[in-house]
């Protein structure tokens, strides 16, 4: 993968600038600051995930993801109203770009999920996002805070993954692949549409890639009212506020320390798997825990840091 510099340069430098959230409801999440956004979105999407397990036994790992996108798309189409005249070639590259990316993390994870626990597949999807952080950084510091999260990544799947079915493993690390990716290019569409927009017509892209292959797997399953209502509050779960609040935050925050804080996605997954499928942690998956938040916290510290010398530096 090539250093993604468009990620890691603030919006007034590279493309246009995006304007200013508007309205009472960007604005309230805005305040939470870029780290607190990501943790919010994190929580969400993973205790989302654990929902979209309990709900594959009816409607199947495919028909889970189509429901996902599509009342996601729904739900941001009808809020955002994006427009849909006056974008370049160019901008709609790259949401396109960004709507495929999304479609294709979301099914590969799903079908990583149905063959392996939840807390295996998110340490192993997170892959992704570390190898991100340590192409994209341009701090040697961020390699230490990149290696001690991986260190507790792999604590977390037990210290081996050979017992694991290969076909999920091997889901699983294509959906880390794409994670990497949809941090790329979140970060690129949000800073070439206003707010959500291009959030909305990316999801878009994705429910309409996605649909046909839920429908060949679900069928008259996706029509069952308790499906679709579980199907909906998976989507607001794990797509709507997960992905809204993540691309707010790129705007602020760069890819290398975004990537890291990533990290946190196992812990927190245990967590709800531990909540909601009954799934215990052991001490072994605890002390994992420590070591990811360790260094997420680290990856945080030291971009607070870098930001004070600029502050300092500019005044």
């Amino acid at each position: 993968m090539s250093t993604p510099d468009a990620a890691t340069t603030p919006a007034p430098a590279r493309g246009r600038a995006v304007p200013e959230p508007t309205g009472g409801g960007p604005r309230r999440w805005g305040s939470l600051g870029p780290v607190g956004l990501v943790l919010a979105g994190g929580i969400s999407v993973q205790f989302g995930g654990a929902l979209a397990v309990s709900l594959m036994p009816r409607a199947g790992a495919l028909g889970v993801v189509a429901l996902r996108l599509l009342v996601a798309a729904v739900v941001l189409l009808l809020v955002c109203r994006p427009r849909l005249r006056g974008h370049s070639r160019t901008d709609w590259g790259t949401v396109i770009v960004f709507g495929i990316t999304m479609a294709a993390m979301n099914g590969l994870f799903y079908q990583s999920v149905a063959r392996i626990p939840l807390g295996a597949a998110v340490t192993l999807e997170v892959l992704g996002p570390l190898a991100l952080s340590v192409l994209s950084s341009r701090r040697a510091v961020n390699f230490i805070w990149a290696g001690l999260a991986l260190g507790g990544v792999f604590l977390l799947g037990g210290g081996g993954f050979d017992s694991l079915d290969p076909i999920g493993v091997a889901f699983a690390l294509g959906a880390g692949a794409m994670w990497a990716a949809y941090i790329v290019f979140s970060a690129r569409t949000g800073r070439r549409f206003p707010q959500a927009d291009g959030l909305a017509l990316a999801m878009a892209v994705g429910a309409v890639l996605f649909l046909p292959l839920g429908i060949a797997e679900s069928g008259t399953k996706l029509l069952d009212p308790v499906t679709v209502g579980l199907g909906a509050a998976v989507a607001v779960l794990s797509s709507v506020l997960p992905y809204t609040l993540e691309l707010l935050a790129l705007r602020r925050l760069p890819a290398a320390t975004f990537a890291i804080l990533m990290s946190l996605e196992p812990a927190v997954a245990a967590t709800a798997g531990f909540l909601i499928l009954d799934q215990a942690l052991s001490a072994l998956q605890a002390l994992a825990i420590a070591l990811v938040i360790a260094a997420s916290m680290g990856a945080v510290r030291t971009q607070v840091g870098r930001g004070r010398t600029k502050a300092v530096a500019d005044g």
